[in-house]
């Protein structure tokens, strides 16, 4: 059987662009989606044409039976061997003294609960202690933690800092279970997630405070995503790579 990636997130932005590097990698791809369906399709018909399999699977990382329905749909591909911890969101923004509970809840169901929900099942098929023939998790997270986002996403600042101590823990917990887990660390790359947190000219505005001076592209983090789940990496666990343009 093909082997499988799955890339939550996977119709727009960084986790298209890992999604269809996979597939050039030789990986039949599951993308989930929350909401755009048309952008999954998109993604699946780009798949396809490549001579890959693909599937497009709507569902939240943070509801439980949504991700076992994700999961599932790898299951019917072919054998797992790539998770890409891909979904997340910001939200406007916003100092912490505004933040209500419900944005909180959802910026760490999401951005965090997610994260773990999907490589616990990941695990399950993975490792070779439980049968499984061994894989790479790789989980999206931010340079957002070393510079705390004051005044705008500290909320997200601190979801990221969550995920790469998560990256790190998970990596040495399931090396010697033919599991290597890394992480990626974007900075200010070009995707509508900036949009999203009510500032879309964000880069343009920042971009003079980055070392290179531009914006990063979202196929320049997928090439880093795409070396952590290739043998090329075979030494790297627990792992953080940044590709921030200096910053």
């Amino acid at each position: 059987m093909a082997n499988v990636a799955i890339i939550t997130g996977g119709s727009r932005g960084i986790g298209r662009a890992c999604a269809l590097g996979l597939a050039d990698d030789g990986y039949d791809v599951v993308v989930n989606y929350a909401g755009n369906k048309a952008a999954a399709d998109a993604v699946v018909a780009a798949i396809v044409a490549k001579g890959r399999k693909a599937v497009a699977v709507q569902g939240d990382v943070a509801d439980e039976a949504d991700v076992a329905a994700i999961f599932a749909a790898a299951d019917r591909l072919g054998t797992l061997k790539a998770l890409v911890n891909n979904a997340g969101v910001v939200d406007v923004a916003q100092p912490v003294v505004e933040m209500s509970t419900a944005r909180l809840r959802r910026m760490f169901d999401i951005n965090v609960m997610g994260s773990f929900f999907c490589a616990r099942e990941a695990i399950k098929r993975m490792s070779t202690r439980l049968g499984g023939k061994g894989g790479a998790i790789v989980n999206l997270s931010s340079i957002a933690p070393r510079l705390g986002a004051p005044g705008q996403y500290v909320d997200y600042a601190a979801a990221k800092g969550a995920i790469d101590a998560f990256t790190l823990g998970l990596g040495r917990e399931v090396a010697n279970e033919g599991i290597r887990v890394n992480g990626v660390q974007p900075g200010l790359i070009e995707t509508d997630i900036h949009a999203s947190g009510g500032i879309p000219d964000r880069i343009e505005t920042l971009k003079n405070t980055i070392p290179i001076k531009r914006g990063g592209t979202a196929e320049e983090i997928a090439e880093a995503v795409r070396w952590l789940v290739s043998d090329k990496a075979s030494y790297a666990v627990g792992s953080l790579i940044t590709v921030s343009g200096g910053r």
